[in-house]
């Protein structure tokens, strides 16, 4: 096929149809990834209680890592492929194919030996406390053989979709949480192997969803993949990793955040008449929550990648705005739909999660309805990170990627708590939120009036 922007769907399909059918299952598949750990929790919440809500959500910040990995090979690769597409340099694109799919490998297997080596440290790093160590230990030992193949399905969904297979990349998301669901009903329910079960069967279905993901590359669509591409070459691995970077530190920096947020729980709520268990299963249900939210953002803004990315390299600036405009407005509504359910029902959606007693429910009601209060504009600094990404415009994105989590949410978490005790990590979020959406909001209206249609 003749790679240009009058042959090719992404330089010449109707925008909305366009980024329905790649954000659609862009968002599915992300919204099934993070079914692997939220079916996970409603099965321990439920088989093990409140100990063993907290001990996933100890393990939580590794899932967090693996999937900061998984962006900057992913998201570098796809962009790099859909921008060399939409420029006609087709060697371009399959070098960046071959080396982004060797880095994925390498990374998968290099983090799994690297956190079974610094298992015990990992684990006291992330807020374990000694009522739920055995718990957590045992969880984590177990779905670390899975990170491998978490690593390659997720950071290969980004080059499905670049291919123009998004559909194929929410099946392989799919497969694995459906087998996810069954398996952990099987496990837990009828063989009653508590937490080891819910870990094996998180193991065992992103081994599918590798296994699938692996098979599309068989018979890639833009070119054939051969074995000697695979060869890793420095430089096009530092493009890959440098175009990736502010996704991958935007998770990485969540990760830092969850960790913060596990040792503030548990110290100031020791302090507090909820202990320090209580507050940290129920940090662990709002996590899992907000990655539905952030499946919806962020699987919003991965399905414009391909867009942007080609119309950019096909100089076809206006049509890259017009794809951002729609975007965010179809945000805005998924994060104002999140917003009204959060704050309405908040005691039911935390009651799929299992129960904890009365207490439990109280503190979760609260945590949920302050922390996710500004949660309705929380879709818009993904949507621009990505964007930027997309464009090449690594200062502003860079910007992005380090504002919620790093330059607001961390300072923010060390001093509230100091003067308001566990109720001060509640605040933490929505203030976060309000700033990085500012912020957002001042780039973008920012390079959009300095926008010339002559260069980009």
């Amino acid at each position: 096929m003749d790679q240009t922007g009058q042959s090719n769907p992404l330089g010449e399909a109707p925008l909305f149809k366009l980024i329905c059918k790649f954000a659609i299952p862009s968002m599915i598949s992300l919204l099934v990834s993070a079914i692997y750990n939220i079916t996970d929790q409603m099965f321990i919440g439920h088989q093990v209680g409140v100990l063993g809500n907290a001990a996933t959500n100890v393990a939580f910040p590794v899932v967090t890592l693996a999937t900061a990995i998984s962006q900057l090979v992913g998201v570098g690769t796809a962009a790099h492929f859909n921008i060399c597409q939409g420029a006609g340099q087709e060697s371009d694109a399959k070098r960046f194919i071959g080396n982004g799919l060797g880095f994925m490998c390498c990374a998968g297997v290099v983090m799994m030996g690297a956190l079974f080596l610094f298992k015990l440290t990992i684990l006291n790093l992330c807020g374990v406390t000694d009522e739920v160590f055995n718990y957590a230990n045992l969880y984590l030992s177990v779905t670390l053989f899975g990170i491998p193949f978490f690593i390659f399905f997720t950071a290969g969904s980004f080059l499905i979709r670049a291919d123009g297979s998004p559909r194929y990349a929410m099946g392989c998301s799919m497969t694995g949480a459906l087998l996810n669901v069954v398996l952990d009903a099987l496990f837990m329910l009828v063989f009653k192997w508590g937490i080891f079960g819910a870990a094996l069967a998180t193991v065992l279905s992103q081994g599918v969803s590798g296994t699938l993901c692996l098979w599309y590359f068989n018979r890639f669509r833009a070119f054939k993949i051969k074995w000697q591409d695979l060869r890793l070459q420095p430089t096009y691995v530092w493009e890959i990793a440098k175009l990736g970077f502010p996704n991958c530190l935007t998770h990485f920096l969540m990760m830092v955040v969850n960790v913060l947020m596990n040792h503030t729980l548990v110290f100031y709520g020791a302090q507090s008449l909820y202990g320090s268990a209580i507050p940290l299963a129920v940090s662990g249900v709002v996590a899992k929550l907000y990655t539905i939210l952030s499946a919806c953002s962020i699987g919003l803004a991965q399905g414009c990648q391909p867009i942007w990315g080609f119309n950019k390299g096909a100089k076809n600036y206006r049509r890259v705005k017009e794809t951002f405009k729609k975007a965010m407005m179809m945000g805005l509504m998924f994060s104002f739909t999140a917003f009204l359910l959060f704050q309405l029902f908040p005691r039911q959606i935390v009651g799929i999660f299992g129960g904890g007693g009365e207490l439990y429910f109280q503190f979760a009601t609260k945590y949920m309805r302050i922390y996710l209060m500004l949660i309705c504009v929380v879709g818009v600094q993904p949507l621009i990170v990505n964007f930027f990404t997309s464009t090449k415009k690594m200062k502003q994105s860079m910007i992005l990627s380090l504002a919620r989590q790093g330059l607001f949410h961390i300072p923010l978490i060390l001093l509230f708590p100091m003067w308001l005790g566990i109720d001060g990590v509640l605040y933490v979020g929505p203030i976060a939120d309000f700033l990085t959406f500012m912020l957002s909001i001042i780039l973008i209206m920012r390079y959009f009036k300095e926008l010339n249609e002559s260069e980009f």
